[in-house]
């Protein structure tokens, strides 16, 4: 039976993992009869509000932000079965895999703040270049490969973020990495470097295609581990 590890950034697609690219990954994977292990970075986060919030700085009311864990609001996600990352170990699973959701760019990474300046948190960094020398498949989704270009750039893997002209593709091209335009349901596979990633809500608008994506980014994963 295959296991897949898969990394967590919060719970929320505006500062954390976003949950229908979550569920979309953790179904097609069930329904290999697969198992998968949810992983996540401990550390505190600014709360972006999931709905529009009215600016009442003027009647004098400043919004503070909140802070809450990553570790723990992952675990929602994980029904609290949800481990730390500094505990995933590349040998005792198949495959890593990043779902998206801002939290990969806000969370595991500095992206969002720094753009071509980001750095990755350590244990992030450390699980993706892990795996990738370990020569096991590493698969992501939306705006999760970003986190791939930084760490894994330098070896000129091929991945896509949708388009080939947004500010994320373009950085990545920055690090090193050969960039592909892909449809909502798409998977652009790197069969030399074992890299598989789909764009979702990069491009996708529809929850059916999320669904479809991860289908398909798990069906090419099956390819990779044969």
């Amino acid at each position: 039976m295959k296991k897949i590890a898969i990394i967590l950034s919060g719970c929320g697609n505006r500062d954390g993992s976003e949950l229908q690219e979550c569920l979309s990954l953790m179904l097609a994977v069930d329904r290999r009869g697969w198992q998968y292990q949810c992983f996540a970075p401990e550390g505190l986060f600014e709360v972006v509000p999931h709905i529009d919030v009215e600016d009442t700085e003027e009647e004098g009311t400043v919004l503070d932000m909140e802070q809450r864990d990553i570790f723990v609001e992952s675990a929602r996600i994980a029904r609290g079965n949800l481990l730390p990352l500094e505990q995933y170990r590349p040998e005792d699973y198949d495959a890593l895999a990043l779902p998206g959701g801002m939290g990969a760019a806000r969370n595991l990474s500095t992206f969002a703040f720094d753009g071509p300046r980001m750095e990755v948190v350590d244990t992030v960094a450390d699980a993706i270049l892990e795996t990738y020398r370990a020569k096991k498949p590493v698969v992501a989704m939306c705006i999760a490969p970003m986190v791939l270009a930084k760490v894994l750039g330098r070896y000129e893997v091929q991945l896509t973020l949708g388009a080939t002209d947004n500010q994320a593709a373009q950085v990545a091209a920055g690090f090193g990495c050969k960039v592909q335009a892909c449809g909502p349901t798409d998977v652009c596979v790197d069969s030399e470097h074992k890299i598989a990633t789909t764009p979702a809500y990069m491009v996708g608008t529809r929850i059916s295609e999320i669904f479809a994506g991860g289908e398909n980014l798990v069906a090419a994963l099956a390819e990779m581990l044969g």
